[in-house]
């Protein structure tokens, strides 16, 4: 049972998109000629940014899947009854047990917002976003199917969102765990975020000026030896298991 904060730990860095990445508004609203699937905007700037729940919701399904903690009906990995396991209390519960006293969520993921040099350096090109048309092709005739291509939006590659998040440390067990949420940010770079990762959308990583907390967890960049980058996956777990 958890009984006093000691602790709350921040990282910040930067979300370097690899590749094209799409986040969806949800769009009812059929446009002749329009974008069939726009990216999620802040409605006050029209600038895109990546939701924090959506940083939270796959970084804690990949340590589920990772850590074989999966529910087989589909639902967030949850316990009944104890203190909680690595996945319940770096990211919560969920299901309100009356016998869980594992305490609040550890970890709170801030929104990332387009930094100011992406900014600028897209309105160059008047663009914040671009447009991709696919199609689906049609097996035997080797040609467009009659459903015809559809427009789907973008934030390009190249891109950087200014990102952070917060971490509740109560007691030692907190601090082991925070190994586990690094591994989470590398699992992230290894697949994709948002939709259409098969296709090659929504390859990231992660870039950091300060690496404080998390020195074995990095290295430093070959290009820009003022940047961190997060170490190899086996690295990483191996310094798990210290």
């Amino acid at each position: 049972m958890i009984q006093k904060l000691i602790e709350i730990q921040e990282l910040t860095g930067k979300i370097k998109l690899v590749s094209g990445l799409h986040i969806g508004a949800g769009n009812d609203e059929i446009k002749i000629g329009g974008i069939d699937t726009p990216v999620i905007k802040n409605p006050l700037n029209d600038e895109p940014y990546i939701p924090g729940s959506s940083l939270k919701g796959k970084i804690r399904t990949l340590l589920e899947w990772y850590l074989g903690k999966f529910d087989r009906n589909g639902t967030p990995h949850s316990v009944e009854e104890g203190n909680g396991d690595e996945i319940t209390l770096i990211f919560g519960n969920g299901s309100n047990e009356k016998n869980y006293h594992g305490g609040p969520t550890r970890v709170s993921f801030n929104d990332c917002p387009l930094n100011k040099a992406s900014i600028e350096k897209m309105l160059k090109k008047n663009a914040l976003t671009e447009e991709k048309i696919e199609v689906s092709i049609n097996r035997l005739s080797g040609t467009a199917s009659k459903s015809g291509p559809r427009t789907i939006e973008r934030v390009p590659a190249g891109a950087e969102f200014d990102f952070s998040l917060s971490y509740l440390i109560f007691d030692d067990i907190d601090k082991q765990n925070f190994k586990y949420l690094i591994l989470g940010l590398k699992l992230l770079e290894l697949t994709a975020l948002g939709g259409s990762g098969s296709r090659g959308y929504g390859k990231i990583k992660f870039e950091f000026k300060n690496n404080e907390n998390i020195e074995s967890f990095t290295k430093k960049d070959d290009v820009n030896p003022n940047l961190y980058l997060l170490s190899d996956l086996k690295n990483i777990e191996q310094e798990i298991k210290n």
